[in-house]
């Protein structure tokens, strides 16, 4: 018998300009991911991922302290508590990317895994930190990631999280699948130009090279004042084989949902035994010093 998960993405454009009041702008995007929830539930999805930092603007495009403030505590704060009753009452796992304040000062770009009874299992801190292109400020928000590529054992799948830039690296894809990811969800805002032709090419071959399924969540859009560019949605799952089998639109507001076959995770690897092939010990160059000295030698 097939063992079949109902997946679900949201993707969703920004309510309130910078203009306004943060609590303002906090609330009314989570009253209307509330609603879109409450549609993922109405499909039966299982697992659903919300984009990246899904409570407001992308607010990297500039750099000021006032954006501090929506950062809350994980597990604690006010917006897991919430997501969590949701969680139990649908019976949905959820991923919720938030703004973590660890300490005062102290922030982290992290999504949150909530079980389908609403239990809090372990958080996921993005590791790679962009400061490169004009409008993607986030070393001024965010600090590096330290709680590695944990996997997430819900009550439906193995989940791995990726957020946005991490999607550059296949070293925390690859570590992801050994750590035994049946799925990978990357929450993301990203916009039309430089990388959109990546979109759907780093992705797609990280599920191949893991033998994973992959859901890649993008917000839709474009948020003023800021010019950065329009965040172009296109949220996708893609399978093991690399094939995109659900997308949303590029424009609007969408709760994409797909039924993945987790049982073709194990038919793939019969056939690419990738994980069996690999050469750890080859490999050195990628973590030390001592292995690009032996690479010049």
């Amino acid at each position: 018998m097939s063992r079949i998960i109902r997946c679900g993405l949201i993707q969703a454009c920004n309510v309130r300009g910078p203009d306004h009041p943060l609590t303002e702008i906090k609330e009314a995007m989570i009253q209307k991911h509330l609603g879109l929830i409450e549609e993922a539930a109405r499909q039966q999805v299982q697992i659903l991922c919300l984009q990246e930092l899904f409570y407001g603007p992308y607010f990297c495009a500039e750099q000021d302290a006032r954006w501090y403030e929506l950062a809350e505590p994980i597990p604690n704060g006010p917006t897991i508590r919430q997501i969590q009753e949701l969680a139990a009452r649908h019976r949905m796992a959820i991923i919720v990317p938030v703004y973590e304040q660890e300490l005062p000062g102290l922030y982290f770009n992290t999504a949150a895994v909530l079980d389908a009874d609403g239990r809090y299992l372990g958080k996921y801190r993005k590791h790679h930190i962009p400061h490169c292109h004009p409008g993607f400020w986030e070393k001024f928000y965010f600090t590096p990631g330290d709680l590695g590529y944990t996997v997430f054992d819900t009550r439906y799948a193995k989940v791995g999280v990726y957020i946005c830039y991490d999607r550059h690296f296949p070293e925390g894809a690859r570590a992801l699948g050994l750590n035994g990811a049946e799925i990978v969800f990357n929450p993301s805002a990203t916009v039309a130009g430089l990388s959109e032709y990546l979109w759907e090419l780093e992705q797609p071959a990280h599920a191949v090279a893991n033998g994973y399924f992959i859901g890649a969540v993008n917000r839709v859009g474009e948020e003023k004042p800021w010019s950065i560019g329009e965040f172009y949605g296109k949220s996708y799952f893609c399978d093991p084989r690399g094939k995109i089998v659900a997308q949303a639109s590029r424009d609007k507001d969408e709760v994409l949902v797909a039924d993945l076959d987790l049982d073709m995770i194990l038919e793939v690897r019969k056939v690419w035994q990738f994980f069996r092939d690999r050469r750890p010990e080859t490999y050195s160059i990628l973590t030390g010093q001592s292995g690009r000295a032996a690479a010049a030698d």
